[in-house]
């Protein structure tokens, strides 16, 4: 029986945990023992064999580190001495790595091993950090010096993303093609063709490059009879808003985008954001949004998204754009901008595509959704959900991919 460990940042928590453990999930149908390793702070219950590396306080220091070093994923070097050991023990036949920043790895430590060793290592990308000196994400300011020769240098985000008071961005970014360039056994998974186009550009060029799609629970999320829910506990009314998603909302997640598109909302919508924290729940009152706290309560989740018009996200940088996929799989249209990989998952029969920053152009399309009804685009939703983003067939991707390597 093959083994497969994966490695994560959070354990069946935020997007990049719950992918993970669908993953192995499937892994485990077809006769593989699945093992994940994970940072020590955002941990849920999980079904498969866990590794926490580190603990919390290890993280902590390795955040501190990070701040007024600028040294991010060169802390914790202990807490990865004890994790080697832990993948020699159990010897899998394929490591699977996610989102390895987050402060709980060394990530030379660990590469060095992975080398020597010559285990078949497949790498999600979940963002762009993999590629850069600093950031997660770089559209925003229109940087490519992640992919000149020199590589980064002067980043301008240090507050960005994993914030810190030291410009490292140079070494950082040597450091890192060193370490990522060195793996033979190296397959790359994008989650998006715009994010492989990325990859294609940085100095993983040359490397095996796989893109496969997020996957959604079609199962789960699904469209509901409007008789079998209730979305008035949130202070809302079916069919009468719009919701917006996200597990940290910033100018970058189009938070500034959502409190002006507020003001033009006609008569009988409203604006739902999902994902605030308690401050900025009470910062959108005085726009009229309705704020509402993160939930892990999938019921929930999934009555949200039947109530909607619409799912948007005003988002200026998604390398794939889940929210979306799980309004589609509800039946719900989308709205997005036209950036990054948010246009891959629209078509005109599922929602729309809007330029940046236009909000007369979202207001129209909301505008269009509400006057047609979102039974108009429910069934093309679904389908695309079905076709393209199914959790099983997504997954069974990786399971091929994982037989074809070990």
């Amino acid at each position: 029986m093959p083994t497969l460990l994966q490695i994560n940042a959070t354990c069946n928590w935020g997007s990049t945990g719950h992918i993970a453990e669908q993953i192995a999930l499937s892994a485990q149908k077809n006769g593989w023992t699945c093992y994940i390793a994970h940072g020590a702070r955002y941990i849920n219950k999980s079904l498969i064999k866990t590794y926490a590396v580190g603990p919390k306080i290890d993280n902590y220091f390795h955040a501190a580190f990070s701040m007024f070093l600028g040294k991010h994923g060169l802390g914790s070097y202990k807490a990865t001495i004890r994790l080697v050991k832990f993948i020699k023990k159990i010897q899998p036949n394929v490591i699977h790595l996610h989102n390895i920043h987050g402060y709980y790895l060394n990530y030379p430590v660990l590469f060095k091993y992975l080398k020597e060793s010559g285990i078949p290592v497949v790498w999600t990308f979940h963002d762009c950090w993999a590629m850069t000196g600093q950031c997660t994400h770089f559209v925003s300011v229109d940087c490519n010096k992640w992919k000149s020769n020199n590589g980064c240098s002067h980043c301008p985000l240090l507050k960005e993303s994993y914030r810190t008071y030291v410009d490292r961005s140079s070494k950082n970014w040597r450091m890192k093609k060193e370490y990522f360039s060195s793996l033979e056994n190296l397959t790359i998974v994008p989650v998006s063709y715009w994010l492989e186009e990325v990859v294609k550009e940085s100095y993983f060029k040359g490397k095996h490059i796989y893109t496969i799609y997020n996957g959604v629970d079609t199962t789960q999320f699904v469209p509901m009879d409007e008789t079998s829910f209730s979305v008035n506990k949130y202070g809302l009314k079916k069919n009468q808003y719009v919701l917006g998603v996200s597990t940290g909302w910033s100018e970058k997640k189009g938070y500034k985008d959502y409190c002006k598109l507020a003001a033009k909302m006609p008569v009988g919508i409203r604006i739902a954001l999902l994902g605030l924290d308690k401050k900025k729940c009470h910062e959108v009152e005085k726009y009229g949004i309705v704020g509402i706290k993160r939930t892990d309560n999938v019921k929930e989740l999934v009555e949200l998204y039947n109530g909607a018009i619409a799912v948007t996200s005003l988002s200026y940088e998604e390398t794939f754009g889940l929210t979306i996929v799980e309004g589609f799989s509800c039946g719900i249209p989308g709205i997005v901008y036209n950036v990054t990989a948010s246009p891959e998952l629209i078509t005109p029969e599922t929602g729309f595509v809007v330029e940046p920053g236009d909000l007369d152009g979202v207001l129209s399309a909301i505008q269009t959704i509400s006057n047609k009804g979102k039974a108009y685009y429910s069934k093309a939703c679904r389908e695309r959900a079905v076709i393209f983003f199914d959790k099983d067939k997504q997954y069974s991707k990786y399971i091929e991919l994982y037989e074809m390597i070990k």
